[in-house]
């Protein structure tokens, strides 16, 4: 079975790029990743700058409304967000959303949803930022809520925080079932058993054998529910940084912060393709790479290589 492959964009800081423009730079990013092989293009469902990607005031363009625009200027990639927060919307009207963006883009869209976690922009716009536990209860049901609006025509649903009541979502998903969930995060004892039920991508980071322990979990949870966890694509945050020669890793590494450099391995496309393969032989199905890595159509296109080899 071939890869799965991600661009994810969490940054709309392009040097020398005006606000005017913002969009014209992303829309040649993720074109130059559809051509180049990638089937999902993910942004942020954020409203500020997240702080292991930059300074908090930096560009952030709101998700759905990108994602809807992105649809009309693409034609083959999935589309979707990595990851919206619970909090942010009704998830009645999250379910139309996603349903809506299904249409336009002739059934391209995936609904990624996680339990939120930056207190700061809830702070800002005037979202609640409940404890943990209740933000994962609400995840829970908002799922439950997209599920029954993506499968049935009117359905009901009370619960302790949301309700719908013989909901319409007219017109329906064009994805049969409606489009693909991917549950964020991977906490082993709600996370991945809320994944269990409902996902269908997961996605993680972490060192290969964090990853595998990850996944024996996961496929304790599947149990326990009666799901076939192999039914759920399983991917991880691409540990590697592509390069033309090898001649450019020194000068990569060090403009790396000691953190980063323990955790990613600098390599051409023939490198990776070696780095990645176990990932692939320990049953994870993908990777997700992220545009500050791959920040121009020319560095897109070595991801391309890379695919191409791992295909």
């Amino acid at each position: 079975m071939r890869p799965f492959f991600g661009y994810h964009v969490p940054s709309f800081t392009f040097p020398g790029v005006p606000p005017v423009h913002l969009f014209d730079r992303l829309v040649e990013l993720a074109t130059a990743a559809e051509e180049a092989g990638f089937d999902l293009v993910t942004v942020m469902d954020h409203f500020y700058q997240i702080g292991n990607v930059g300074s908090e005031d930096e560009p952030m363009l709101e998700g759905y409304t990108t994602l809807g625009a992105l649809a009309a200027r693409t034609r083959r990639v999935r589309l979707g967000t990595m990851v919206t927060g619970v909090t942010y919307r009704n998830p009645a009207m999250l379910a139309k959303m996603v349903t809506t963006l299904d249409v336009i883009s002739g059934g391209r869209a995936l609904l990624g949803i996680g339990a939120a976690w930056n207190e700061s922009e809830h702070a800002g716009y005037g979202f609640e930022f409940p404890p943990i536990r209740e933000r994962m209860d609400r995840l829970e049901e908002a799922l439950e809520i997209c599920h029954l609006m993506f499968t049935e025509e009117r359905p009901s649903f009370v619960g302790r925080y949301y309700r719908i009541e013989q909901a319409l979502n007219s017109p329906r998903p064009v994805q049969p079932g409606g489009p693909p969930i991917l549950v964020g995060g991977g906490g082993e004892r709600r996370t991945l058993r809320i994944a269990a039920r409902y996902a269908d991508i997961t996605n993680w980071f972490g060192s290969l054998d964090e990853l595998r322990h990850k996944a024996e979990v996961l496929e304790r949870h599947c149990e326990a529910v009666g799901r076939d966890p192999s039914t759920i694509v399983r991917t991880v945050m691409a540990p590697v940084l592509l390069i033309e020669h090898e001649s450019a890793a020194g000068k990569v590494l060090e403009d790396l912060a000691p953190d980063r450099r323990a955790a990613v391995v600098v390599a051409t496309p023939a490198q990776a393709a070696e780095v990645l393969r176990p990932y692939l032989d320990a049953g994870f199905r993908g990777f997700i790479f992220r545009n500050p890595a791959l920040a121009t159509p020319e560095a897109i296109g070595l991801a391309g290589e890379l695919i191409r080899l791992l295909s």
